[in-house]
């Protein structure tokens, strides 16, 4: 299997940095902002033959009594658990802290393997970087700017270098399906995770706000693999209090883009707001398929329950293609058929469709109503085919396209859907106009 190295140290010490450097990507958020990194963030990475996977954590207080800190304290601790090395980071340029070494202590009775690793070290020599940290007793500091890039490959392959190569190892499978959890801050997106995964993966606190990052989460489930994504909560733009949570709204948004089905989730005890509406208009824009779940169902009597129908059906009634589910994701009630319709929603998203088909359903809805006149002719829809998935994307062709008004792309739409019954995810229609043989030719 591949090592697992996990990344501790107190806060604004430069974790999430190392870990995009170490994963070659921009998956945790980086700013100059102490405990922007709350739960445990997953990555992979490669290193010649070799592949691991990293571990970020938030800021690691070993002290904490209560509250957020806390509960990062515990996440920090089960993920030195379960992984094979732990790297402490510090900081070269603001020097040795007393927290610096509550977290060397209590390391050095948990970690399996340990490397103390210098950061910051731009500009210092190895010596004056690494100096007053031998007082830590973990061996010989390793120095790196995780910034700039320095140090760090030779750093995980010395971390490598205690593990075999796994020439066996299998990759998670690149089609499986990415589910985004959504919402507005303090739904139960978290809550519902751990539900579906059956276990505290990440931190579920009664507070608006706790998850910042969006958290990648690889499970199996009746052996299928997916990738279970928990997103910050996104609020109105007014609400938005500090830079991280702004930085936490564009992760939320790239968590959309990158993900195949977004499960948008509502609370039943709240009214359906502008926001949620805001939101679910930048998913379907962005053509996710999607379901709904309506969370906190057991702690709503009848009337709020019809409420909150009335109120989905007024304010979100252009999500009639999304399926709809009523949930506790504290106590699992409807959890297993929401994770089945993502499943559908996913099916849907990635179907392929037949353009022989696909052009009989198109002259049918043509037959049935025709696209309006537009001057002195109406536009003439010959056939189509599919020229894309997640969402299925289908180029039509004929001519005088461009005067096809928008009413009738989204009957065509709905017509291709009902056929293919393509349930949970939208089907976006392409016009492509035929070009005219006698175009630029002068008349006789």
């Amino acid at each position: 299997m591949k090592p697992t190295i996990v990344l501790v140290g107190r806060p604004n010490v430069g974790k999430s940095t190392l870990f995009n450097r170490m994963t070659r990507s921009r998956q945790a958020l980086v700013a100059d902002i102490p405990g922007l990194t709350r739960d445990r963030h997953y990555g992979h990475g490669e290193s010649g033959t070799k592949s691991y996977l990293v571990v970020d954590t938030g800021g690691f207080e070993p002290v904490a009594k209560d509250g957020i800190y806390k509960e990062m304290a515990r996440q920090t601790r089960q993920a030195v658990d379960e992984g094979d090395a732990v790297l402490l980071l510090v900081d070269a340029r603001q020097g040795l802290t007393p927290l610096d070494r509550q977290i060397a202590v209590e390391l050095r009775k948990t970690a399996r393997k340990l490397w103390l690793v210098v950061n910051k070290a731009e500009g210092l020599t190895h010596e004056a970087a690494a100096a007053e940290f031998h007082e830590l007793g973990l061996g010989e500091p390793l120095t790196v700017s995780a910034s700039h890039g320095d140090g760090v490959h030779e750093l995980v392959d010395v971390v490598l270098e205690e593990f075999a190569a796994d020439d066996e190892e299998t990759e998670l499978d690149d089609k499986h399906p990415k589910i985004a959890i959504v919402g507005r801050p303090n739904v139960g997106k978290s809550t519902l995770v751990n539900t579906v995964l059956g276990e505290e993966r990440v931190i579920a606190f009664d507070q608006p706000g706790t998850t910042r990052d969006s958290i990648y989460i690889d499970f199996e489930r009746n052996g299928r693999s997916y990738t279970l994504i928990d997103t910050a909560g996104v609020r109105r733009r007014g609400r938005m209090e500090d830079v991280a949570e702004k930085y936490s709204v564009v992760k939320t948004l790239q968590a959309i883009d990158d993900c195949n089905v977004v499960v948008l989730v509502l609370d039943v005890t709240q009214d359906v707001s502008d926001q949620d509406a805001h939101l679910a208009g930048f998913i379907l824009e962005a053509g996710r398929a999607l379901v709904v779940a309506i969370n906190k169902w057991d702690a709503a009597d009848e009337e709020a329950r019809e409420k909150a129908k009335r109120d989905y059906g007024r304010k979100l009634n252009f999500l009639d293609f999304a399926p709809v589910h009523y949930i506790s994701a504290r106590s699992g009630l409807g959890v297993p058929a929401l994770l089945s319709s993502a499943n559908s929603a996913y099916a849907a998203a990635m179907s392929k469709l037949s353009t022989p088909k696909l052009t009989r359903v198109l002259l049918a809805a043509v037959q049935k109503q025709s696209p309006p006149r537009n001057g002195v002719s109406r536009p003439k829809l010959r056939y189509a085919h599919q020229g894309g998935m997640n969402p299925p994307l289908i180029m039509i062709h004929g001519n005088a396209l461009n005067r096809v008004p928008d009413s009738y792309r989204r009957y065509l739409e709905r017509a291709f859907m009902a056929a293919f019954d393509l349930r949970g995810t939208p089907v976006k229609v392409f016009f492509k106009q035929g070009r005219n043989p006698f175009a630029g030719r002068k008349k006789g």
